[in-house]
């Protein structure tokens, strides 16, 4: 969270006004101008009798979406995403899912180039506007980040999208996995499926597929608080300190950039318009924005894109029991020299599988990849299934 700024609210984003009268967002007037720029209004809910029909290419994406309104969290939000960034020109960013665009509007105001994947017919107009006012500085791209590269046969319609056409419509080349990083991307993740869409984007980064054929990718997501605390559990934790939280802390460098009350985000509503949600019907208080660096030394010793599914497949299974002994674990792999080997590895015979840190299950797995007793063909079968669940 940003050193001295205290997280914003409802009260700090405005409220609604009184009923049959149409919300003004944070304060604003019809419009609001930054830069010498004016922006033109959100589109807000309607009345209940002016609702207007939806169209059918729309109704995939009624999930519930939440939006960056209120300027002082995107200014916030922009100043985490200059953050680290050196002198010169800003890099290139992928926005997913940008909505109204008011966030994008700040981002190029502020030198960043932008490309705008948007799967929303609606947004997608206005945001096709602003591209052709502008210079070559926004590129917009019907598609949805989460129906990338998916496992269906044939031709892609959007929006679902290919990494290899999107890098290639963005400019983006790959480059080495222990060079800078090539892209960085922004986006708030959808609350409904969450867990899998980051177990998804683990996926594609342990195996280097999708975006991250590209290169490190740097992701910079507004995720749940409850998955933040997922991610960022310490090894004894049995409840929270998952399969999820060891690949993810291997894979990743975690870094908490802010958290905002759920009030401060707008939601799309049936009838096209916007409104800020119901608090006391969330499952907690905040989104978190957090970045997630792929690591530079992943790819070392005996874990390779090559064997990373068996890798996952064997901590995901590790936790089927997380109070389950090590030893007990090892034997059901048919392993029958575990003592050896947990002694080698300076692992006590008692260990329980949720008191091993991230890089005891790394260490663990390249043993195994030496070991005679072991083959990755005990898990084929499942890693392939689990594989594609997580591709779906």
């Amino acid at each position: 969270m940003l050193a001295g700024r205290a997280p914003l609210g409802a009260a700090g984003c405005g409220r609604l006004l009184a009923a049959g009268l149409r919300p003004l967002l944070c304060g604003l007037s019809p419009c609001w101008v930054t830069a010498g720029r004016q922006y033109p209004a959100l589109r807000v809910a309607e009345p209940a009798k002016e609702k207007r029909p939806v169209r059918k290419e729309q109704r995939s994406s009624l999930m519930v979406r939440r939006f960056i309104a209120c300027p002082q969290l995107v200014r916030t939000v922009r100043r985490c995403l200059q953050r680290g960034a050196g002198p010169g020109p800003q890099p290139l960013l992928l926005e997913f899912a940008p909505g109204p665009g008011i966030l994008t509007r700040s981002l190029l105001d502020a030198g960043f180039r932008v490309v705008a994947l948007e799967s929303n017919s609606d947004f997608l107009t206005d945001l096709q506007s602003l591209e052709n006012s502008l210079d070559g500085q926004l590129k917009v791209i019907h598609g949805d980040f989460f129906r990338m590269d998916p496992l269906a046969k044939g031709a892609l319609k959007p929006p679902a999208v290919s990494s290899d056409k999107l890098f290639e419509t963005m400019g983006v080349a790959a480059v080495p996995w222990r060079a800078d990083v090539p892209l960085k991307i922004f986006g708030i993740v959808p609350q409904q499926l969450e867990r899998n869409r980051l177990w998804r984007l683990l996926f594609a980064m342990y195996e280097c597929s999708s975006i991250y054929r590209y290169g490190r990718v740097e992701l910079n997501l507004f995720i749940s608080e409850r998955e933040y605390t997922v991610l960022t559990a310490k090894p004894g934790k049995s409840k929270i300190y998952q399969a999820l939280t060891v690949l993810a802390q291997l894979g990743y460098e975690i870094e908490l950039l802010h958290k905002e009350p759920w009030s401060s985000f707008e939601t799309n509503l049936k009838n096209g318009g916007l409104a800020i949600p119901k608090t006391g019907r969330l499952p907690n208080d905040h989104l978190c924005l957090v970045r997630l660096t792929p690591q530079q030394n992943l790819f070392t010793g005996g874990l390779k894109p090559s064997n990373a599914s068996t890798f996952i497949f064997m901590v995901k299974q590790s936790f089927a029991k997380p109070k389950s002994r090590l030893t007990d674990r090892l034997y059901s792999w048919s392993l029958d020299n575990s003592d050896k080997l947990l002694k080698a590895l300076e692992i006590p015979k008692n260990a329980a599988m949720y008191n091993l840190y991230p890089e005891d299950y790394k260490r663990l797995f390249e043993a195994l990849q030496n070991s005679d007793m072991f083959a990755e063909t005990f898990f084929h079968d499942e890693v392939l299934a689990s594989t594609r669940t997580m591709n779906l």
